[in-house]
């Protein structure tokens, strides 16, 4: 029997987009998924939607409403209401390509030492970065996380006990979903699957737009939390972290500028 796999989709005032993101999991050729809504108290018609939704399939889904608490509180929640033995994210404007879970858990069958697996978004594909060469599949490492976000939490799919081990998304900080797999990448066997499988946020840019994203200083204090956590967890060392601070500002400036520049063009 196929192995369960749990999709956790956080929902805060998604109304217009809600719809084509739940249809994406329901389009997966891999049809083994139970899909955990949490609808994170939204103030727009985004509950009823998703009600109309369910009352009309015969899929496993489970909306959970709970009061607002942010992506972490809701993301968090989904892990306590999953039980499958693997489990993945999507946010509320994103889309997955029908392949992406039947094609991660191919290769998670073929190779049984993986325990988490990323893709890449947006047609998206590596070549050489920061001095390794990606192949179909390669290997992330904590280090290579702190210089980008390898692991994207709308790609990755994960072993449950992984999760389970590591713990929650942390709820103080923004980043946090790159922390969760700077933390995971750290103590378990985590790849990138080099292929685009995510449609990322119903075309909107990465940074700069209204909304999370916009709040980029924000993103950059909690970027910066990772570089510290970081020398803790003694993946770089003490004299690395104003290289790897120094780099991550550098990569906020330009994202300042890019936002500006978009802006009055």
């Amino acid at each position: 029997m196929t192995p369960l796999v749990s999709v956790v989709i956080p929902v805060y005032n998604a109304q217009s987009t809600i719809i084509q993101t739940i249809q994406s999991v329901i389009n997966q050729t891999y049809t083994n998924i139970e899909l955990i809504l949490i609808d994170d108290g939204s103030k727009d018609n985004s509950n009823s939607i998703m009600k109309d939704y369910i009352a009309n399939s015969d899929r496993n889904i489970k909306l959970v409403t709970k009061e607002n608490g942010g992506v972490s509180s809701a993301r968090n929640r989904g892990i306590d209401e999953a039980t499958g033995e693997f489990i993945a994210f999507l946010d509320s404007d994103d889309e997955w390509l029908p392949e992406k879970i039947a094609t991660q858990m191919t290769v998670f069958r073929e190779n049984p030492n993986i325990d988490c697996l990323g893709t890449n978004m947006n047609q998206e594909v590596h070549k050489k970065m920061f001095g390794v060469q990606f192949e179909r599949l390669t290997k992330i490492t904590p280090r290579l996380m702190l210089l980008k976000n390898f692991l994207c939490i709308q790609t990755t799919l994960t072993k449950k006990a992984v999760i389970d081990d590591i713990g929650y998304f942390y709820t103080d900080q923004d980043n946090e979903d790159s922390n969760m797999m700077i933390r995971v990448a750290n103590k378990y066997n985590s790849y990138l699957l080099n292929e685009p499988f995510v449609l990322y946020g119903n075309g909107k840019p990465v940074y700069g737009h209204s909304g999370l994203n916009s709040r980029l200083w924000e993103m950059e204090k909690g970027e910066l939390k990772n570089v510290s956590m970081a020398v803790r967890m003694k993946i770089i060392r003490p004299i690395e972290y104003p290289l790897f601070a120094g780099f991550s500002l550098l990569k906020y400036y330009r994202r300042v500028l890019v936002t500006f520049f978009r802006r009055i063009c």
